[in-house]
């Protein structure tokens, strides 16, 4: 760790581990339900299981990219963060907002939209603390060097922030409710996240790898613009069924089509950095990472994207399982593990120590990424069953889910993996074996001993 005020991503990184413990037992909970639809159901409606779990994810996420920029951009622009008393700042309002929302989703108070439920006052608080990252990073940006990685993850962070306004319009008409609803859901993930992800990615094999600046700059560039390309009218897969015209279908189907190839691009760039690398970095978990990042976003967010994007295909399989089976994979792949990827190799560094509980962490990695594959085959194959039960033949619903239990089972399974997974990694990244501990400089203190 070069400067001193690095240490603010390492608050940043507990707090996100601590909603991602929460993020994932919410989910293993709401597993169960769908296994057992009566449990909990006075005590904990399904809806508010589902909140907390959805909510925690994005939460978790944000804060894990708030984390990753507070610790790149200082090297990046060879300077100290601006102001780290603002960062502080900000991590309180967002926990704040945070702690007020699940507070009031467990007494029935929520705005009523998937993913954008949070009440006007937390809505408000994400909004302030948004600003503040963007002063905040920005003036160590500008008053420093810049690089390519940090013009193009300012990019992704500003669009970022920019597109929650959306979540304060909330029109009567159900079209345009959606359409705006879209605005934020979908070009946060498939537009503004993916420039994040490409930045962050870059920065970690550049430091991973000793890959010349120049060849990962080129790669940078190529998959922001087609990320930006694709995912902007790709919100048009989005639009079929909502009310809106007709061409929607065409444009969402063709750009949708296009969607795949940063994400492809994204996992060929890993693999070739590695390749091409010079460098023998001791943290070989934090590599394990970026390369499953990489690749697993591809199936996700690419592959099992277009499984079912284009319109004539999504006339059938629209709120299905396969829904499900995709977006568990893509935001798991994209998002989540790149995440871990920037703990694994940031933590060691923050707390003074050589990389450590790498073979346990490298394990941690494999029963996630493990669990959530077999939980997207069963939900595929649980889609693909209901489609045709429901859609085709014209099934009710409710017999329909009665004859898919045994595919819940088994993803109530698949998901007990991904948590043992979640809780290792967190053991892994907080508990220092004696025998591990290694000062590879002068010994400074550890943040929070």
């Amino acid at each position: 760790m070069k400067y001193e005020s690095q240490k603010v991503a390492y608050w940043y990184i507990l707090a996100a581990l601590a909603l991602f413990g929460i993020q994932v037992l919410g989910g293993l909970l709401a597993g169960w339900v769908y296994v057992s639809p009566n449990f909990l159901s006075e005590l904990l409606p399904f809806n508010v299981i589902r909140m907390i779990h959805t909510n925690a994810l994005i939460v978790w996420l944000l804060l894990g990219f708030f984390a990753a920029a507070y610790f790149l951009v200082p090297e990046e622009s060879e300077r100290e963060i601006w102001s780290p008393k603002l960062a502080y700042l900000q991590l309180i309002i967002l926990l704040v907002g945070t702690l007020g929302a699940v507070g009031s989703y467990l007494v029935g108070i929520h705005g009523g939209r998937e993913f954008l439920e949070q009440p006007l006052w937390v809505k408000f608080g994400i909004l302030v603390a948004a600003v503040i990252f963007l002063v905040n990073i920005s003036m160590t940006v500008l008053s420093g060097k810049r690089t390519a990685i940090t013009n193009v993850l300012l990019m992704g962070l500003w669009l970022l922030s920019l597109l929650w306004v959306f979540a304060f319009i909330n029109p009567d008409n159900l079209s345009l409710d959606k359409m705006y609803w879209w605005f934020v859901v979908h070009l946060w993930v498939e537009a503004t996240w993916e420039l994040v992800m490409a930045a962050i990615l870059a920065f970690l094999l550049l430091k991973l790898t000793g890959v010349d600046r120049e060849v990962v700059e080129k790669w940078l560039y190529v998959i922001v613009a087609t990320a930006l390309f694709s995912g902007i009218l790709g919100t048009g897969h989005h639009f079929y069924w909502i009310g809106l015209p007709g061409y929607w279908q065409w444009v969402g189907s063709i750009f949708s089509t296009f969607e795949v190839i940063p994400f492809f691009l994204m996992m060929s760039f890993a693999f070739v950095m590695v390749w091409k690398g010079r460098k023998n970095h001791p943290n070989k978990a934090a590599l394990l990472w970026s390369l499953g990042s990489s690749t697993v976003a591809f199936f996700g967010a690419g592959v099992w994207g277009f499984l079912h994007t284009l319109h004539g295909v999504n006339f059938y399989s629209h709120g299905t399982q396969i829904t499900a089976a995709h977006g568990h994979l893509a935001f798991y792949g994209a998002y989540v593990a790149l995440n871990l990827a920037v703990f694994t190799y940031a933590m060691p560094m923050l707390r003074q120590r050589a990389p450590y509980n790498q073979v346990l962490n490298m394990a941690s990695f494999w029963l996630m990424t493990g669990g959530m594959a077999f939980m997207t085959f069963v939900l595929t194959f649980a889609g693909t069953i209901q489609t045709h039960m429901q859609r085709v033949v014209g099934d009710y619903y409710m017999d329909v889910q009665d004859s898919l239990s045994v595919f819940y089972l088994m993803r109530f399974g698949a998901g007990a993996a991904v948590v043992i997974g979640a809780l290792l990694f967190i053991y892994s990244m907080l508990v220092v074996r004696r025998r591990e501990v290694i000062a590879p400089g002068p010994a400074n203190p550890v943040p929070g001993e």
